[in-house]
């Protein structure tokens, strides 16, 4: 491990401009945080450790410890009563069973909360809360989960699981980078559990690198695609896998913003849903989170050769985050009202290029959203791990 830390520390040495961080102008983020969640202290502070192991899924063929998920646009057949599952793009079925994911989203919404609280105020109450939570989900080993997702989205009477089921780890990218606070700055108690937390992240990121569902996910050519890269980017990170750090920046260049933006910024497999406005804020977001993690401001601006950025891609959204009613195309079928919410992408953008309207925009809008939907949509909720 030590080893791997000092190849990324030779790699972010190698290129200090490509990992600069932009000041921001004018915002005090850590004001503006301090503001949202001290008002959250108690509720985040009462919430107990909750895996999957405490939570029952029927029709999983994985042990109590495997992590069980089903497609959200997959419905009982009217024609076929008991058979296969078909699929309603962007109709989600409430009768899908969700208790993994679910408690997966809270642990994704928990840790990172208690962590910024901690940066913020330096107070151990934080830091032992969120490592009880780190702790059950990583380290016990009769609590934890197994570091790998064979049995996400599967679909009733066709499969039980899916390469596309990845995408619900995206909910502790945060997770991770709040292992990274705690390991940079000495969180009180950390060291005892540090090596487990690490070791379920290095085993996982084995999993998501080298397994046929994580090979798959990785050339998903939509949003799904981004997906595999922020976590695999976020993940590396924390274990000082400078090797794959770097693979993700030139897969990030080469590969996802050349197929996914168009020249003038728009993101036509996004913009081609049922759900159009949220799929194109939810890649945009997993899009700039991933710049700015590989490479700050400067892969958040870069450009292909033919124009085509992530910036230009903030640049098209943000006049419809401004004013919804100007949107050119249909509305989602679902969620219209949900969003948009304080999209990251605005604040990476904003950060990286300069701009103060994007900024202000970010501060006007609403930072803790309560529909599970949307919530599920907005995966990069604590700028202070980020920033």
């Amino acid at each position: 491990m030590i080893a791997r830390r000092t190849l990324l520390l030779a790699a972010l040495l190698a290129a200090p401009a490509a990992w600069a961080r932009p000041q921001p102008i004018g915002l005090d983020i850590r004001a503006i945080e301090r503001r949202r969640l001290m008002p959250q202290t108690e509720t985040l502070l009462a919430t107990e450790p909750r895996t999957i192991a405490a939570i029952p899924a029927p029709r999983s063929p994985g042990g109590r410890q495997d992590y069980y998920s089903e497609g959200d646009y997959w419905w009982p057949d009217p024609a076929n009563p008991g058979g296969a599952y078909i699929r309603r793009d962007g109709r989600s079925n409430p009768d899908k069973f969700d208790g993994h994911r679910d408690a997966l989203i809270a642990f994704g919404r928990t840790v990172p909360a208690l962590a910024a609280l901690w940066d913020l105020t330096g107070e151990t109450r934080f830091a032992d809360a969120a490592i009880r939570h780190l702790h059950a989900w990583f380290v016990d080993p009769g609590t934890r989960m197994n570091p790998n997702l064979d049995h996400a989205q599967a679909i009733i009477g066709v499969n039980s699981g899916r390469a596309i089921g990845v995408i619900d780890t995206l909910q502790i990218v945060e997770v991770a980078r709040a292992a990274a606070l705690f390991g940079r700055k000495d969180a009180p108690g950390y060291a005892a559990i540090r090596a487990g937390v690490e070791r379920w992240f290095a085993d996982y990121l084995d999993w998501l690198t080298a397994s046929p569902f994580g090979i798959e996910e990785r050339d998903e050519k939509n949003n799904h695609g981004t997906c595999w890269l922020l976590q695999t980017a976020s993940f590396a990170a924390l274990i000082g896998r400078a090797d794959i750090l770097a693979d993700a920046r030139t897969r990030l260049q080469t590969i996802i913003v050349p197929t996914q933006i168009a020249a003038d910024g728009r993101q036509p497999l996004e913009l081609a849903r049922t759900k159009p406005f949220a799929y194109s804020l939810f890649n945009l977001d997993v899009l700039a989170a991933s710049a700015w993690l590989l490479g700050g401001g400067d892969l958040v601006g870069w450009q292909t050769a033919d124009g085509r950025s992530i910036a230009g891609a903030i640049a098209w959204m943000a006049p419809y985050i401004a004013n919804k009613a100007a949107w050119p195309l249909p509305p989602d079928v679902e969620y219209w009202e949900g969003f948009p919410v304080r999209q990251p992408s605005l604040l990476f953008g904003g950060m990286a290029e300069r701009r103060g309207d994007w900024l202000a925009l970010w501060q006007r809008l609403d930072p803790d959203p309560v529909s599970g939907e949307v919530v599920r949509n907005f995966p990069v909720r604590q700028p202070l791990l980020w920033i």
